[in-house]
């Protein structure tokens, strides 16, 4: 199997920043599916270095370095936090007009990731959720949002008589964790759509043909600003 080629954002001697296509592997995994690593690499003739990941149903920007002196400047940055992230998704449910999650994550059963305690001692206050009661387990996770629009639609599949409400949301992680968007927004009550890891994959309201989750800009201090935006299979 052939990999469409990526469209190419961004490309001088140091970095190179492309859209990743949703669905498709950055790095090779046990599936033995080609990987888009591995395509670049023999498309440039040229050897790649890895600054930052986007998990394989994600689409969207994604900066490589070709030179190892550009991935050692790019990681301390990602590593300082100084690299500013905004993701779009749509979500299930009405979401607040703002809203910070400061909910810490820890690595879950079955390679889940998971929030560092109960559901039940999830608060929220002043439009930020914390929990009731810290714990020292869990790795600290932020995630700030923005709801750009809504969407109050009716399923085939769903009752007749129960609007499906959908909210497309601006997200800017603090953080860099794992499936930390994926994870901050289902524990908080609304799911991005087609999660089918986090989310609720029978609820008729929550399905999509892909997960809608989008790197929509990243922000590489003393390097640039770079945007796409998502495709016409983003649409709910």
């Amino acid at each position: 199997m052939r990999l469409q080629a990526p469209e190419i954002i961004h490309e001088n001697d140091e970095l190179l920043v492309i859209n990743k296509p949703a669905d498709v592997s950055l790095l090779a995994d046990r599936s033995g599916v080609p990987c888009l690593w591995d395509q670049l690499t023999q498309a440039l003739d040229r050897k790649l270095y890895l600054v930052h990941r986007l998990d394989k149903p994600t689409s969207g920007v994604l900066a490589i370095a070709l030179t190892p002196e550009c991935q050692k400047r790019l990681t301390r940055q990602f590593q300082s936090r100084r690299v500013r992230k905004f993701y779009l998704a749509w979500v299930s449910g009405q979401t607040p007009a703002t809203g910070i999650i400061d909910l810490p994550l820890k690595k879950g059963r079955k390679s889940r990731y998971r929030i560092a305690g109960a559901r039940a001692d999830i608060v929220t206050h002043d439009g930020r959720w914390v929990l009731r009661q810290t714990t020292d387990t869990g790795l600290p996770s932020v995630t700030r949002f923005r709801t750009l629009c809504e969407d109050a639609d009716l399923s085939r599949d769903a009752d007749p008589h129960r609007e499906a409400h959908r909210s497309l949301v601006l997200l800017a992680p603090r953080t860099g964790r794992t499936h930390q968007l994926r994870v901050h927004l289902s524990w908080i009550g609304y799911p991005i759509l087609g999660d089918r890891l986090y989310g609720r994959p029978a609820d008729p309201g929550q399905q999509a043909p892909r997960l809608l989750l989008h790197a929509h800009r990243l922000v590489l201090p003393g390097t640039g600003s770079f945007a796409v935006r998502p495709g016409p299979d983003f649409l709910p």
